[in-house]
Formats: C-alpha cells, structure tokens, sequence
C-alpha cells in the first residue's frame, strides 16, 4: 500500500447549501468507488471552492458523510480570469495498491473540461 493523491471536480448549478452538499457529497463519493477507497483508507482530504460558491463550506459536506476522523482542510479557489465557475475541486490523499498511473481521477458536469485527456 502506498499513500496516493486522487483529482476530482464538479460544477454546481447555483450557490445554493443544498446545491454545494449535495454536488460535493456525489463527487466524493464517486472518487471513492472508482478507486475502491474504504473509509480507513482516508489520510486527508482538501476541498477548494469559487468565490461565486459562498452558501455552504464544502468540507462540512463531506464530514457529514461520516468522515470524522480524517482531517479536511477548505480553501479558496484561484480567482483567475475565465476559470471555471461554480466549482468545487477535491484532493484525497488516500492508501492504496494502485500505482499513481492506476487511481481514476473523476471530473463530473463542466468540470470534465478541465480534464478533457481523461476518460469520461
């Protein structure tokens, strides 16, 4: 087993609380079953949002999925001209027997043109 880092995005259609858990909750968890990550599996995981996303903090979502002992740290997105809005990224930082070139990163909705070199 070795410590790997798993990539994922997702696009939210407004700046709403239900919006942001709800978009992030599905994110998280598809990075999970894609990677066949378990819950002890978790080392920590990072979550940055847009500016325009202020209704919810991210992290909450995903400790409310159960995760209370793994350490999520929530931040800002770069406010760069033409970066993609409304978007929450996710880093999970994770044990795993797959190599870096194995894990899937997940790109959902608009997210997927950040990553258009992956599959779908």
């Amino acid at each position: 087993m070795r410590v790997v880092g798993l990539r994922g995005a997702i696009t939210c259609t407004e700046d709403t609380k239900a919006e942001i858990e709800a978009k992030t909750q599905r994110l998280v968890k598809e990075m999970l079953a894609r990677n066949d990550v378990a819950g002890d599996d978790l080392v920590s995981i990072m979550v940055t949002a847009t500016d325009d996303l202020t209704a919810a903090y991210p992290a909450a979502a995903i400790r409310a999925l159960g995760y209370d002992d793994v350490p999520l740290l929530g931040a800002r997105e770069l406010a760069v001209d033409g970066g993609l809005p409304l978007c929450v990224r996710v880093l999970v930082h994770c044990y795993s027997a797959r190599s870096r070139k194995e894990v899937v990163h997940v790109y959902l909705e608009d997210a997927r043109s950040l990553r258009t070199d992956l599959p779908e």
